[in-house]
């Protein structure tokens, strides 16, 4: 098995020592990954240094012409990278797996190279004109989580590569062999060091996060890594995106039809096994519906196939790494003596087989805030039902935590629902769905849930510093 290579100024770089990606669906090796040096991440520094003072002189025309063909070559390479990415990943490649995240990161290209940041004159008169420049950071250092790894090194890198960026990229050492190859495709169609990719041990974010010559960070990922980069980061004041956890809530109100709202639940709350920061994690429902909800999302939660992302059947994987695995039966083995399992709540027992770190479906009814599957997120395939009556007591009920990304409201008056979605506390609410980004609306959190948004003009403009010209 050949070792992949680091992607530095526009080469495949071997490195002395390599590590293993497992996939988390058989317990095998997917790849080696090359183990890069403190030394490598000084040569990916310089080359974006280097390659983004000439980057930004290019016409931004040139540039989303060079986005347009990122997507192209994305497209040219959408099975091998699904592939690729089911055999480190473990999601399956059909369904709302491997393909349809290869689908999303082509589209998300493709309308992101669409954008433009024209000057803005903001005064032009007998006192004078004053127009208002976006002009490029300098270099994007991204660090990207375990759960999307392709359609998340596209949000972060187009955008600051569309702005006049160039970018140093370190996947998560769970998943780092789609985003090298991601990159080596993208360096066929641009200038050598506008994108460099390096791979390693957590050591690398922080040697990332405290670089002087890296001028932002965009990370995605949990809030406690999103803390420690916060803080590192202060000490050379780098602009900052950092899209963290979330626990988002989910608000069934008493006029809706529990089976026609049971599939739009279950996705919610399930897309990629749970595994997705704007997933629906705890759902509160009305007293008059409570059993019927509880009822038709367990019986749509039974159909659907959970097995190894290679099997075509399977619409559902395994949790990806172990270590998340074990957060997950933790929380789960909590709930299961305070609520009621409607559906799953076993983890299979190991005993040091390696079967793959499949858990369960899990939906357990009858829980309340203060329970730990309720309070913390789970990011994974498991989620807690809350009974309530009253409806400012369950808003507070789902204000009543930390984070503060996404939310969604239920219900055939779209009115009220709007009502309740504008006393939410989170970054995005969805009516009658849940988690349903799309390119051209920001998306991001407040509270703990992160700093700064990401899609849309809002998010390319964070890519750059404003400057004002008076003349």
């Amino acid at each position: 098995m050949d070792p992949f290579r680091l992607i530095i100024d526009g080469k495949k770089v071997p490195t002395k020592q390599c590590f293993e990606v497992i996939n988390p669906g058989t317990e095998k090796v997917a790849g080696l990954a090359p183990l890069a040096t403190k030394d490598q991440l000084e040569d990916a520094v310089r080359a974006a240094r280097v390659a983004q003072k000439s980057w930004e002189k290019q016409t931004e025309r040139k540039r989303q012409t060079a986005c347009r063909r990122i997507a192209e070559r994305i497209e040219a390479h959408a099975e091998e990278l699904a592939q690729l990415l089911t055999a480190e990943q473990g999601k399956p490649l059909g369904g709302l797996g491997s393909r349809w995240e290869i689908g999303g990161a082509i589209a998300w290209t493709q309308y992101t190279a669409s954008l433009s940041m024209p000057p803005k004159v903001l005064q032009d008169n007998n006192e004078g004109r004053v127009e208002l420049f976006r002009k490029p950071i300098g270099v994007v250092g991204s660090i990207l989580p375990w759960n999307f790894p392709v359609m998340i090194a596209i949000w972060h890198i187009v955008p600051a590569v569309l702005a006049g960026n160039a970018v140093v990229c370190k996947p998560s050492p769970y998943t780092p062999l789609t985003t090298l190859r991601l990159v080596e495709l993208m360096n066929e169609v641009l200038p050598r060091g506008v994108v460099n990719c390096v791979t390693g041990d957590d050591d690398l974010g922080p040697m990332m996060t405290s670089h002087p010559d890296i001028g932002k960070i965009v990370f995605t990922g949990s809030c406690a890594t999103g803390k420690k980069i916060y803080a590192s980061a202060a000490d050379t004041m780098k602009r900052m995106t950092l899209e963290l956890g979330g626990n988002d809530a989910g608000i069934v109100l008493p006029d809706v039809d529990p089976k026609q709202i049971a599939e739009g639940l279950f996705w919610g709350a399930f897309i990629n096994g749970g595994q997705t920061c704007a997933a629906l994690k705890r759902l509160y429902v009305h007293d008059d519906v409570y059993e019927d909800v509880c009822e038709e999302l367990v019986k749509f939660a039974r159909k659907m196939p959970m097995g190894i992302g290679t099997d075509e059947a399977a619409m559902l994987g395994p949790v990806q790494n172990l270590r998340q695995y074990e957060i997950v039966s933790d929380l789960v083995a909590d709930a299961r003596g305070k609520g009621r399992v409607l559906l799953g709540g076993d983890a299979p027992v190991r005993n040091g087989k390696k079967t793959g770190y499949f858990f369960p479906l899990t939906i357990i009814a009858d829980l309340d805030n203060g329970d730990r599957l309720v309070d913390e997120e789970q990011f994974g395939p498991a989620l807690p039902i809350i009974r309530y009556r009253d409806i400012d007591e369950v808003i507070e009920k789902a204000n009543d935590n930390p984070n503060g990304l996404g939310g969604s409201v239920w219900s055939r008056d779209i009115t009220a629902a709007r009502q309740v979605a504008s006393r939410m506390e989170c970054g995005s609410v969805w009516i009658n769905k849940h988690g349903a980004i799309q390119p051209n609306a920001p998306f991001g959190g407040v509270k703990q849930s992160g700093v700064g948004v990401e899609f849309g003009q809002e998010g390319l403009e964070e890519y750059t510093d404003i400057q004002v010209v008076f003349s």
